[in-house]
């Protein structure tokens, strides 16, 4: 078997790649529409090829430009090839390698984005495990649900409670620290791993360098003042390949406690709903209850859970 990453010439034969599970995948619109705006790269999509056939196939997701993916999309592996834990694995570890000799510090997580209640689903529960040990052999042994939300017209834009100020920052450094400050006991599972990892200033970085490389309008970001003019938090409207997002929001440690997230939630939503919005998608971590309980009160209905399986913080 031969495991090497795809290029222009494969195009035909990776958008054949179909999954027939029902889970998400790199279905043929969502791998050239990424292909053409950069969040996908041949580099970042790696093939198992047996008697000049693709046997499987594994993409990454990005930010354009960037030297390393971000996150691992879809793992395939055709039907009758016999061991697809042994295919995959065997796939992934090699795409890993080169993504390390690269520059990347951590390993891709995998993302699956599932039904909310798809452990009642035989045919998902397959899917997903095969696929879970297949990414446990190569590292990515831990394992976090991120409970999905969404908010449309129907639910009306929340309304704003008059507590906070609003204002646009333009420079990253003032957003940088304001990421410093919010990461302090935050409840975020990835917020909290990178900065036991890297530090806070480290993980801050990171956090920023993400929001700026996703597609959302710079301009829509914004920090919160309380009456007295002290910081209390920001807010980071957004969007992803797929539409509009929550893309970040924090409160400062000192202001925790007095319902500013709410605050903080409706000012995102309403500023994307201002610019055309008529579905804003949001993830929290299972165990960030008040989240997800912000979600509810501002009108976002869970519709579906994200799987996250990731490499353990050194």
């Amino acid at each position: 078997m031969l495991i090497r990453s795809a290029n222009e010439a494969d195009l035909d034969a990776l958008l054949g790649c179909v999954v027939t599970a029902p889970i998400s995948w790199a279905h043929p619109d969502r791998l050239t529409e990424n292909l053409a705006d950069g969040h996908y790269t041949y580099d970042w999509i790696w093939v198992a090829e047996r008697d000049d056939r693709i046997v499987a196939r594994a993409v990454w997701w990005g930010v354009p430009d960037g030297a390393v993916p971000i996150a691992l999309d879809c793992v395939y592996v055709a039907d009758g090839v016999g061991d697809p834990i042994a295919v995959a694995s065997e796939l992934l570890a090699a795409a890993h390698a080169t993504f390390r000799e690269a520059g990347a510090d951590e390993l891709p997580a995998y993302h699956i984005f599932l039904p909310g209640s798809w452990r009642n689903d035989p045919a998902i529960v397959e899917a997903v495990g095969w696929r879970r040990t297949a990414a446990a052999k190569v590292g990515l042994v831990d394992e976090l649900e991120r409970l999905r939300y969404e908010w449309t017209t129907q639910a009306g834009v929340p309304a704003q409670s008059g507590r906070l100020t609003f204002r646009d920052e333009p420079d990253d450094q003032v957003m940088l620290e304001a990421f410093v400050r919010v990461a302090e006991g935050s409840l975020d599972d990835g917020t909290r791993k990178g900065v036991a990892a890297h530090g806070v200033h480290q993980q801050a970085r990171q956090e920023l360098a993400i929001y700026l490389g996703m597609p959302g309008d710079r301009a829509w970001w914004r920090l919160a003042f309380d009456a007295g003019g002290e910081l209390v938090g920001l807010a980071i409207p957004s969007a992803n390949p797929n539409g509009p997002v929550v893309g970040y929001l924090g409160v400062l440690p000192e202001h925790r406690g007095q319902g500013y997230v709410d605050d903080l939630l409706a000012e995102i939503t309403r500023i994307l709903a201002a610019d055309g919005a008529d579905r804003i998608a949001a993830d929290t971590d299972v165990g960030n209850a008040p989240m997800a309980v912000a979600f509810e009160r501002a009108g976002y209905r869970q519709f579906a859970v994200r799987l996250v399986l990731s490499a353990p913080v050194p």
